[in-house]
């Protein structure tokens, strides 16, 4: 099942994701920081940590929305960072952050679609996505794309949304992923979709296990899966 942000409009899901990033561009920071309370940050710092062992030159990230992964990536000091979104307001805001930190010349943000990437075979050392591929049309055409473009023995990172398994965690994070983030947002935003479209995207998506085996499918192998935060969050490695 296709989740999509406008279900009363008929474009595809990646017209959507796309009309719906543009609309919240400008908000998206804030409210990615308010309404996690900022440990959006942590997570991504904890799943960069990740990559560290590898020591990758060449990183793309995929959906980089604002670049944040991509900034934080420059941690593993990488000779060049590429980021690729749909959505050209999401890139404008990351393009001036990357700017004022004086990295443009080592973190390129690109318009482009993340299941048909426009880069050859065995290009990367690594992949990232952070919070990304739960927005991918065909998830398995998106993932079959991060692994021919990665390079052998390369690695991929995946951090996402999961679903708390145990009390009361997973009570409290479904009450406040359905009616207290959603209300909110809407609020914040001014987009009535963008943040209901997030928990009924995040409850459709195959977490944990279900996940893994898609990546298997995809080609990767050695895929790991880490919990993060009482399960609110996972971060995934594969290998190609």
């Amino acid at each position: 099942m296709n989740v999509v942000p406008y279900k009363q409009e008929t474009g595809s899901k990646k017209e959507q994701v796309a009309q719906m990033f543009d609309k919240i561009s400008r908000r998206y920071d804030f409210l990615n920081h308010f309404l996690s309370l900022g440990i959006d940050i942590s997570w991504r710092k904890k799943a960069i940590k990740l990559l560290a062992p590898y020591a990758p030159k060449q990183i793309l990230d995929i959906a980089t929305g604002t670049g944040d992964f991509a900034l934080e990536a420059m941690k593993l000091n990488p000779d060049q960072v590429v980021g690729v979104d749909i959505s050209p307001g999401m890139l404008e805001i990351g393009r001036k952050k990357i700017a004022e930190k004086g990295l443009d010349h080592r973190i390129q943000l690109r318009q482009g679609d993340s299941e048909n990437l426009d880069f050859n075979d065995n290009n990367f050392d690594a992949v990232i996505v952070s919070f990304g591929v739960r927005n991918f049309e065909d998830l398995h055409a998106g993932l079959k794309e991060m692994h021919r473009v990665m390079k052998p023995e390369g690695t991929a990172v995946i951090l996402e949304f999961s679903k708390p398994q145990s009390f009361p965690y997973k009570q409290l994070y479904g009450f406040y992923f359905n009616n207290v983030l959603p209300t909110i947002g809407r609020m914040l935003s001014h987009d009535r979709s963008a943040y209901r479209y997030l928990p009924e995207s995040v409850a459709h998506f195959p977490s944990g296990k279900d996940f893994l085996e898609k990546l298997e499918k995809a080609g990767f192998n050695n895929c790991i899966c880490k919990t993060l935060t009482f399960g609110i969050s996972s971060v995934y490695l594969a290998r190609k």
